[in-house]
């Protein structure tokens, strides 16, 4: 508590001392002031997007808003070294917190900066207002492992080429009605024992009417909560899975679309939890006749001069602009590299099937919704030219997938790279297969000099010790299909 207290008496402006925060910072403390005022709002939830894309953080009174957005908030350094289960991976009471870092030594605080300007009164709990945050430690210094640093930081590495970053988020996901939370005390393990549910309705009728009209009940929900948050959405969609869904949103820059996506995926968990329902954005769940969810990445360049879009072929003679197609083959080359941050889930693997509508091999197409890589665009000087990734899972961390992309694809431009020809047939194409497993992808991120070189060794070895750690649990559980393969045969 003294720590506490000295930081916030002894310094009148945390944000102002070390030029962080967001530009007229006492006109976004006004803005938010009247509407805790005028919504009578009783706490307001500050909240940072951790290394797996979970948001954490903590609820304050509104009193203490206006100091926390100028000091920040602090929260402990062992919630960045933490896996998949909530355990802590690295030997945080050692000098340097395992990370060889002095600030991360004894479990010792970071500051959370709010971000005014994401500023929201939560529709499923009206006297909760919302801010997303920054990450630092108390020395003003960028935490290396702020997830959506590393992304601001590509983002800056893509404006020096007088280009900027343009995507549409496509999501599936899953919701069932919650049978069972499991909320026994012996459920309450280190993962927990997962809820029980049943399916809202039965698969496989693929964006009938009949079965959007039998959804929407939840569906409406969804949307009038999503809507009264202000979210560029585009539609709403009955997938082929039992219970399974996506929704699109309009085209946004890419730290906006980000923060949204944050938002959104929070958003979904919260309102169903309430209403009795249980979303997952988990890629396949374990349950019978389930099917895997996507994230298909739309993405495309712009020029900062004019707006103008840089992947779009200036003539018929092209399939892309110049840039466009070094972009794109940088995606192809990097594929392998990449996995691990467009799917950093051992679960997210089990999706790479053939004729699945999700890749398994690294191609791309024309149009082709078998391809990793799908060009979207009617030619010459298209404005809607775009490159969707189609890789990615849901349950993806958005500032590192999209990060990955701009780290690939600008290797792609600096180094000119050239694509191989456009695949007809994706799933039986002499090209080289997606990582099968996380372990290869870990390894394949491992050896990467790109990487280690633009997003540095600290930070590479952090995401990949992490990641080991939660590979080591996997192997270290007994599983059903063990006992079941092994049990009475030996």
């Amino acid at each position: 508590m003294k720590k506490i207290i000295k930081h916030n008496m002894g310094r009148t402006n945390f944000a102002e001392t070390y030029g962080l925060g967001e530009p007229d910072q006492e006109k976004y403390i006004q803005e938010v002031q009247k509407q805790i005022d005028k919504h009578n709002l009783e706490a307001v939830r500050l909240s940072f997007p951790d290394q797996h894309g979970i948001l954490r953080g903590k609820s304050i009174i509104p009193e203490e808003v206006p100091q926390a957005i100028r000091n920040g908030c602090t929260c402990v350094t062992t919630l960045l070294a933490k896996d998949t289960s909530h355990k802590t991976v690295f030997p945080v009471f050692q000098e340097g917190g395992g990370l060889n870092l002095t600030e991360m030594s004894n479990a010792g605080d970071f500051i959370m900066l709010p971000l005014p300007h994401t500023f929201k009164i939560l529709p499923w709990a009206p006297k909760i207002g919302w801010m997303l945050c920054d990450i630092y430690f108390s020395n003003g210094e960028t935490i290396p492992f702020s997830t959506r640093s590393i992304l601001k930081n590509q983002l800056q590495r893509l404006e020096k080429k007088k280009m900027g970053y343009l995507v549409g988020l496509e999501v599936e996901f899953h919701v069932y009605k919650l049978k069972d939370p499991m909320l026994n005390p012996a459920d309450a393990t280190q993962p927990p024992t997962p809820p029980e549910v049943e399916l809202l309705a039965h698969g496989f009728n693929y964006l009938t009417e009949l079965r959007l009209d039998e959804f929407e009940d939840v569906l409406g929900l969804i949307r009038s909560n999503l809507k009264g948050l202000n979210l560029p959405l585009r539609s709403f969609e009955v997938e082929f899975g039992p219970s399974q869904f996506e929704i699109t949103f309009q085209p946004m820059p890419a730290l906006e679309a980000s923060d949204k996506m944050m938002l959104f995926k929070n958003a979904v968990k919260q309102i169903c939890r309430r209403h009795g329902y249980h979303a997952t954005f988990m890629c396949r769940p374990g349950l019978e006749n389930s099917f895997s969810s996507g994230w298909h990445l739309h993405q495309s360049l712009y020029s900062l001069k004019d707006g103008s879009n840089a992947l779009a072929p200036k003539s018929s003679k092209e399939e892309l602009s110049k840039v466009g197609t070094s972009f794109l083959a940088g995606l192809l080359e990097h594929a392998k590299a990449s996995n691990l941050f467009t799917t950093p889930t051992i679960n997210g693997y089990k999706r790479y099937k053939p004729n699945s509508l999700a890749p398994n091999r690294i191609v791309w197409g024309k149009d082709n919704k078998g391809a990793m890589l799908r060009l979207v665009g009617a030619g010459t000087n298209d404005p809607a030219t775009r490159i969707e990734n189609r890789v990615g899972e849901p349950a993806a961390n958005p500032y590192l997938y999209m990060a990955s992309q701009l780290v690939s694809g600008i290797d792609g431009i600096d180094k000119k790279l050239s694509p191989p020809p456009p695949t007809e047939d994706p799933y039986t194409a002499k090209a080289e297969l997606l990582p099968k497993t996380i372990l290869e992808a870990a390894e394949e991120l491992s050896k990467s000099s790109l990487y280690r070189e633009v997003l540095g060794d600290q930070f590479i070895d952090y995401i990949l010790g992490i990641k080991y750690a939660e590979i080591e649990r996997f192997f270290s559980e007994v599983t059903d299909w063990e006992h079941k393969e092994y049990f009475e045969i030996f």
